[in-house]
């Protein structure tokens, strides 16, 4: 396996980073702000370094544990996508079931009304929390790494592919800075728009993100542990 295999099966959990409801409803909140163009571009930038770090400790564990046997997945890495693909399916479950019906109110996590008011060393510290210790991208970097890592490549290899994997999961909370930064003032509309959307469908989004690398990670690892 090269790093090719690292990348593509690690790319579908970053996906799943990416699409992050609540952080995006954040960070579009805090382009409102006579801050925006510092919080904004300082959010990403605490995003990527949570996930680096997450990805830096898991990588550390799962290449010492010997993640790859003879250039196949080792038993225990299967047994963990088990682990956390069933977890996934429970969270998707939980979120769907508590999905708010059609006509209701939305109702956001309290510290969301304090996001524009925070001061830029808040910003970057709230995307560290939001990528690294959101349980969701946790468990999906922590996967992503382990994946990676069962391929059997070099470390310096490892890195680029997780790189990549950073990259590709922080598109979701890249995209309204892009657009602010592109459009100035006429992204207000639109950035708008895509925060409401998110707020009034973010237990769906996360529940069908869930089943789909859930089931992806259960069918990987039948797959690792029959082969």
């Amino acid at each position: 396996m090269g790093i090719g295999a690292a990348i593509g099966g690690a790319l579908p959990l970053a996906v799943g980073v990416a699409l992050s409801p609540i952080p995006i409803v954040a960070v579009v909140l805090m382009l409102t702000t006579r801050r925006a163009r510092v919080n904004g571009p300082l959010f990403i930038a605490g995003w990527l370094a949570g996930l680096a770090i997450v990805g830096a400790i898991a990588l550390s564990i799962a290449d010492p544990a010997d993640a790859s046997s003879s250039g196949a997945p080792a038993t225990w890495v299967s047994w963990l996508k088990v682990v956390i693909g069933a977890a996934l399916l429970l969270v998707a479950a939980r979120q769907f079931h508590t999905r708010p019906r059609s006509g209701d109110r939305v109702e956001l996590p309290k510290w969301i009304g304090r996001v524009e008011e925070i001061k830029p060393l808040q910003a970057a510290g709230l995307g560290v929390v939001m990528a690294g210790f959101n349980p969701k991208n946790l468990l999906l970097a922590a996967v992503a790494a382990a994946a990676i890592a069962q391929t059997g490549i070099s470390g310096g290899a490892q890195a680029i592919a997780y790189a990549v994997f950073a990259l590709v999961g922080t598109l979701g909370v890249g995209t309204p800075v892009a657009i602010y930064v592109a459009m100035g003032a006429r992204s207000e509309k639109p950035l708008s728009e895509l925060k409401d959307w998110m707020a009034q469908h973010n237990a769906v989004i996360t529940a069908v993100i869930c089943v789909i690398i859930g089931v992806k990670l259960i069918g990987d690892a039948i797959g690792g542990l029959t082969a």
